[in-house]
């Protein structure tokens, strides 16, 4: 029985970044054997075991065969004649190919080292056509690796071009898209993800209303880039630069997809295209089972991030409205959430990614201070329970007032 280190652990390592996780690779032994020893078995299509101290992941050598269409059309091998050559070949990108063995010496069959050192994304073999979450894979790496300087083979990117148009893509099914999307958003350059997906032709199949984007004009006095599906990949970089949370990335991303709906006579105006995003946004969500808390942020940025970049000009009254429409009161930290992604919209614009955001702090000092009303005491001095809603609001319209030193409504 021999142990080699592989994949992430042994790129990493030789990139120089710090390793998190390591996975083992054993070959010439059976399941038997490795219970014997203390392991625990835990994988369900073919056998992957804990190691009984250190609980990291041991599997044993396996390859595979493509018996249906899709990610789960795969018949599994595993055997002590596997060598570890076969192993690795079925392996998605040279760069995760490579072994270590145990007296540190390094097995790289497929030339990943001499593609680390020219930083090139390469598949391995044809194998890699065989599953399409590879190519979500392969997006979600060339964002990690965009500070690094890879590129993706020409040959890689072809041959991804040929299984969108084989019809491969059409087959992933929703909880791994979302797996996916939600770990290449939260990549150092989430952007990149979405440009490989578009030059490939697999985000008009898999994000349908972003791909919709690009090439929908914006008026320039407001966004000098113009193009819509750049906008939104420069608000999604800035809040990777900022290191915003993965429901402020997600809220970035799909802020602005009811302009991929707007009737080109329209263009360059988008009116009333915040109402069209929660329709846009609510679809999306339910088609790829988004989980809540990303939903929720996206459904109100869709629809609250226009009044929120207009509040200078909100009435105290129309603040009041607004924190109570995003649930604020309830949910504070979610509202501050919903500020950095509003920050992130405005400052994804070229030239807008140092400018001032006093918005945000606007609608911050306003919210604390009509927070501090206590509505259950107002509850208690109105006998009529019919009054205390408005009681409440007017309560919170005047601390806000009073705070922004306004007067009116």
């Amino acid at each position: 029985m021999k142990i080699y280190s592989v994949g992430g652990a042994v790129r990493d390592e030789l990139l120089g970044l710090p390793v998190t996780d390591r996975d083992y690779v054993v070959i010439g032994a059976t399941p038997q054997q490795m219970v014997a020893q203390g392991y625990k078995p835990v994988g369900k299509d073919f056998p992957v075991f804990l190691h009984p101290q250190t609980h990291e992941e041991y599997a044993l050598a396996r390859t595979e065969r493509k018996t249906a269409r899709g990610y789960h059309g795969f018949a599994f091998h595993a055997a002590p004649e596997v060598t570890l050559e076969q192993d690795l070949e079925r392996r998605d990108l040279t760069i995760n190919a490579i072994a270590r063995d145990e007296q540190g010496n390094l097995i790289d069959p497929f030339n990943g080292v001499a593609d680390l050192k020219a930083r090139v994304l390469r598949h391995v073999s044809a194998a890699f056509a065989e599953d399409p979450v590879r190519i979500l894979r392969l997006a979600r790496f060339s964002a990690r690796f965009a500070p690094f300087g890879f590129g993706i083979a020409d040959e890689t990117m072809d041959l991804m071009r040929r299984m969108v148009s084989e019809g491969e893509a059409d087959a992933l099914v929703a909880e791994r898209v979302w797996q996916e999307l939600s770990r290449g958003l939260m990549e150092a350059k989430p952007s990149r993800m979405f440009e490989t997906l578009r030059a490939c032709g697999a985000l008009a199949r898999v994000l349908p209303e972003v791909d919709a984007l690009f090439g929908v004009p914006q008026r320039a006095e407001h966004h000098p880039e113009v193009d819509t599906g750049v906008h939104v990949m420069m608000v999604i970089d800035y809040a990777a630069g900022r290191d915003y949370a993965l429901d402020v990335r997600f809220a970035a991303l799909t802020h602005d997809l009811g302009k991929g709906t707007t009737p080109r006579g329209e263009w360059p105006r988008h009116i009333a295209h915040e109402e069209r995003s929660v329709e846009r946004v609510a679809a999306l969500c339910e088609r790829l089972r988004v989980p809540a808390e990303c939903r929720d942020l996206a459904l109100i940025m869709a629809r609250q991030h226009g009044n929120i970049h207009r509040a200078a000009e909100l009435r105290p009254s129309t603040i009041v409205q607004l924190l109570q429409s995003a649930d604020a009161f309830r949910k504070p930290d979610r509202f501050t959430r919903l500020l950095q992604a509003c920050e992130s919209d405005s400052r994804g614009r070229l030239g807008f990614g140092d400018r001032p955001y006093p918005q945000a702090e606007r609608m911050t000092v306003a919210f604390k201070a009509a927070a501090t009303v206590d509505a259950g005491a107002i509850a208690k001095q109105l006998s009529e329970p019919s009054r205390i809603k408005d009681g409440i609001h007017q309560a919170r319209v005047a601390a806000v007032r009073a705070v922004l030193n306004e007067s009116g409504d």
